[in-house]
């Protein structure tokens, strides 16, 4: 597809929402029909500006990092990092960082999780709202930090369709928040997920050996058990996001 094609993203903020999608049918079209490496390797071509990655280091994680630093090995990968991450988590990030040798960025909420404490008590135990003031403090505010300071354009992301029904309608390529969110394995299966992490000696992340689906924070994760799909393994059932991904730029809404 000729870059001429590809609107710009100055263009695009000057639509709203439902112009967005329109504007970007036929790119979107045009990339379903490319594997994962062919959509990286075109985003990474036909988007211009700087372009990161971000990454929770959860269950599935080695399969973006292996693919974008695969292309971009320099890419910038960005943490957000709240401080209640599981310790096998946290070696994980390790691991992958030496063994992927990353180009690790690392934001946290400009509060000490123990100052948030003293200073809210446990928000994750007061219900939604106090779930998503929770998020807004630890993960959103900090990625929208990270995007602005390292002067992002372009947000790669490993959203997934199969992973919920809040997902399972996302394009490829959008806009949130000010930049372009680009989602290369969007309609990957959990199988070709496995086979990927499984022909590239990649492994998962540690606690999915022991039954966790999902893994984010400590004290709103849960382990799989019997009737339990991956969403309600999260936040207690009551959310599925955790903000990051979610559009909150009321600009043009």
């Amino acid at each position: 597809m000729p870059n001429r094609t590809v609107p710009t993203l100055e263009e695009l903020l000057t639509l709203n929402k439902v112009q967005q999608t329109l504007r970007l049918t036929e790119v979107n079209q045009h990339l379903e029909s490319l594997s994962a490496q062919e959509r990286v390797v075109w985003a990474l071509e036909n988007l211009q500006g700087n372009h990161a990655l971000s990454s929770s280091f959860g269950i599935q994680a080695a399969v973006m990092l292996h693919l974008l630093t695969s292309v971009k090995s320099d890419i910038p990968v960005v943490l957000t990092d709240t401080g209640y991450l599981f310790p096998e988590t946290y070696q994980f990030i390790d691991e992958l960082t030496e063994r992927l040798n990353l180009n690790l960025k690392v934001y946290s909420a400009p509060v000490s999780a123990a100052w948030q404490e003293a200073r809210y008590g446990k928000l994750w135990e007061q219900g939604v709202e106090g779930i998503e003031r929770y998020n807004q403090i630890n993960k959103v505010e900090p990625m929208r930090r990270a995007l602005d300071e390292l002067n992002i354009s372009t947000w790669f992301s490993g959203l997934r369709r199969e992973q919920s029904q809040s997902r399972a309608s996302l394009p490829i390529l959008s806009v949130q928040n000010g930049v372009f969110k680009f989602l290369p394995v969007i309609d990957w299966t959990n199988k070709e997920v496995h086979y990927y992490l499984k022909d590239n000696d990649l492994p998962y992340h540690p606690l999915w050996e022991q039954g966790y689906l999902s893994v984010g924070d400590t004290h709103t994760t849960q382990k799989w058990q019997p009737g339990m799909n991956e969403e309600q393994t999260r936040f207690f059932g009551l959310k599925r996001e955790c903000g990051l991904h979610e559009d909150n730029n009321d600009t043009h809404q």
